[in-house]
């Protein structure tokens, strides 16, 4: 496995790499970003026509974009998609006309109590067009006749999402969601771009126990056509991770699923505990990131979503200022550590039955005793034993015994492994 400083440099790289491409919910830009993303782990790319009938939504009409700007009346583009792909309100529909100042002013977004940062927003359902900008820059603007142009297209396409899938020993899968239709925004989120692939591949080095199917896809309309188009394999997905805000320094972030009691959320709450990360568990609330679909009451799914800083509890957020500056391979590396220790737990954590369960089994006879001779840790593994033994009566799953004997997931499974071994216990 890379050093994880070496595994952080290189998501970093990624992120860096992605920042520029103007993403939408559909369009080139989140197809080239999927194009990049196949160059790290092989993607099945999905287009899903416009028009399209998922749940209660339909698919848009696709929107692309080539140049966009404001020219002052010397040709000065005081405006340039072409710098930034945060100056453009998202799914523009064209524009090509000259007017005052004071007509173009409606159609300008700034962020006043930032005034050299320029926000980021979006007007997908509703027909509109519009500018973002420092506000700094906007104050600096004379009055008079301005260009504006918009050179993009609103019509009829498709709907882009990618999946990689690491088998498992079993079709019972894992799903781990990120949204790929944000434009410049590097924390938000191209760290859980670069998280999620840097996971898969650290997952296909192993051979886990379930599938972990990775969805990129555009924020809820993307989740919301993939719950549509896979509901005869819903029944498959028993755990889930959304992630977002993957890269930020602040502390990790777990916000649990609809059900509050999931596995997963129960797995978080474990591996961040005994970490001794400084953390935040919080409650679930329908509004957020795709966890919000995957919960949603029809499905239920346990899914939950790990972030670092949440949304929108940065000044940052959304605006220029989430630049790949903002984010560290430190803390990529942190939340993507994280990960792989909560899903190590999840891939282990079984219920068993104890095939001897009246009275304690002679441990000595079956050498598991002797097995645990010299280790520093005897005393642990064989309280782990014994705790495995007690409370295998398949209603107890080993991630539960851990938490009432107050030892080590790892402990605990190891000793399970010992105990299934010399056909004591079975799944």
């Amino acid at each position: 496995m890379a050093p994880m400083t070496s595994t952080g440099e290189e998501m970093h790289a990624l992120v860096e790499r992605l920042y520029p491409l103007c993403r939408s919910i559909t369009g080139d830009g989140v197809r080239a970003t999927l194009d990049i993303v196949g160059e790290y782990v092989p993607l099945q790319v999905h287009e899903v026509p416009t028009g399209t009938q998922v749940l209660d939504w339909t698919v848009p009409q696709e929107w692309n974009i080539r140049d966009a700007y404001v020219a002052d009346s010397t040709g000065r583009r005081v405006v340039d998609f072409a710098a930034s792909s945060l100056h453009v309100l998202g799914y523009s529909v064209p524009v090509s006309e000259t007017m005052p100042l004071s007509e173009l002013r409606a159609h300008l977004h700034t962020l006043p109590d930032h005034p050299t940062w320029v926000p980021y927003r979006t007007s997908y359902y509703k027909p509109e067009w519009g500018f973002c900008l420092a506000q700094e820059a906007l104050d600096a603007l004379p009055d008079g006749e301005y260009e504006v142009r918009i050179d993009s297209t609103l019509a009829d396409g498709h709907l882009t999402y990618g999946e990689h899938v690491v088998p498992g020993q079993v079709a019972d899968a894992v799903i781990v969601s990120c949204h790929v239709c944000h434009p410049s925004l590097a924390n938000d989120n191209l760290a859980g771009i670069a998280v999620a692939t840097f996971l898969a591949r650290a997952l296909a080095e192993q051979t886990p126990y379930y599938t972990y199917r990775f969805i990129y896809a555009p924020g809820t309309i993307g989740a919301i056509t993939w719950l549509a188009r896979n509901a005869e394999r819903i029944d498959q997905v028993k755990h889930g991770l959304v992630l977002a805000c993957a890269g930020d320094r602040g502390q990790l972030t777990y916000k649990q699923s609809r059900r509050g009691d999931a596995e997963i959320d129960r797995v978080m709450r474990h591996v961040l505990a005994a970490s001794e990360r400084p953390h935040s568990i919080n409650e679930f609330t329908p509004y957020g990131y795709d966890e919000r679909q995957y919960c949603s009451p029809g499905f239920d799914l346990g899914v939950g979503s790990l972030s670092r800083t949440p949304y929108a509890g940065y000044p940052e957020y959304h605006t220029s200022a989430d630049n790949p500056d903002f984010v560290s391979p430190e803390a990529m590396a942190d939340t993507l550590a994280v990960c792989r220790e909560a899903f190590a737990v999840l891939d282990r954590n079984r219920r068993y039955v104890n095939l001897s369960p009246y009275g304690e089994p002679q441990l000595g006879r079956r050498g598991l005793y002797d097995a645990l001779g010299g280790r520093s840790d005897t005393k642990q593994a064989q309280m782990a034993m014994l705790w495995v033994l007690s409370l295998s009566d398949g209603e107890h799953s080993l991630l539960d015994i851990a938490g009432r004997a107050g030892l080590p997931f790892d402990a605990v499974a190891t000793a399970a492994d010992a105990l299934r071994g010399a056909e004591l216990i079975k799944a």
